[in-house]
């Protein structure tokens, strides 16, 4: 909740984007990343540019002494490195780590939310059908809004990801849109 005389704001939130993409059922999920990125670099520049926190939260490839920059450089220098440097963190971006699907899950996440004031997420990145879900569900318990450009979202399995995305709507309350149709609310 916004704290006295503050009004709520927008976060984008970016789901394990910056990816290796050298893992199992990485061969289903590099085509649907490759339509997904020009969009979510789009959004990601709207987010900028008013002045919306961006907050990629990232698996760790299992490498629990890296931080932020090594997981980038990691992906970097790996042969899907085209999926990465369109959306790449720049200087503002925020960065969790995370170990599980959930942005949430034994992060830090809510408390920065929380210290942002934001009270709207706007979910993107992949999975759809695993981690966008499981986060968005989190979001859900912790009475944040939530928001899903479903053009901005990738998966594994399409039927799963519609599946998922109707899950999300029906039974959390998520507002699915196009990104385009994502207005950002920066209030500080």
């Amino acid at each position: 909740m916004p704290g006295p005389g503050k009004t709520d704001r927008s976060a984008l939130v970016v789901i394990d984007m910056i990816n290796t993409y050298d893992h199992e059922d990485a061969e289903l999920l590099a085509p649907a990343a490759e339509r997904v990125v020009p969009v979510l670099a789009d959004l990601i520049g709207r987010a900028r540019n008013a002045g919306v926190p961006v907050i990629y939260a990232n698996d760790n490839f299992g490498l629990w002494r890296s931080h932020h920059g090594e997981l980038v450089d990691t992906a970097l220098s790996r042969p899907h490195a085209g999926l990465v440097e369109p959306i790449r963190p720049d200087d503002a971006s925020l960065f969790v780590v995370k170990a599980r699907h959930s942005v949430f899950y034994d992060t830090p996440m809510s408390y920065l939310l929380w210290h942002l004031n934001v009270q709207t997420v706007v979910l993107t990145g992949q999975v759809t059908e695993q981690c966008v879900l499981y986060s968005a569900l989190d979001a859900h318990i912790r009475h944040l809004e939530v928001t899903v450009p479903r053009d901005a979202v990738a998966s594994i399995h399409p039927h799963l990801a519609e599946a998922a995305l109707e899950m999300m709507e029906r039974n959390m309350g998520a507002r699915i849109v196009l990104a385009k149709e994502v207005g950002f609310q920066d209030a500080q």
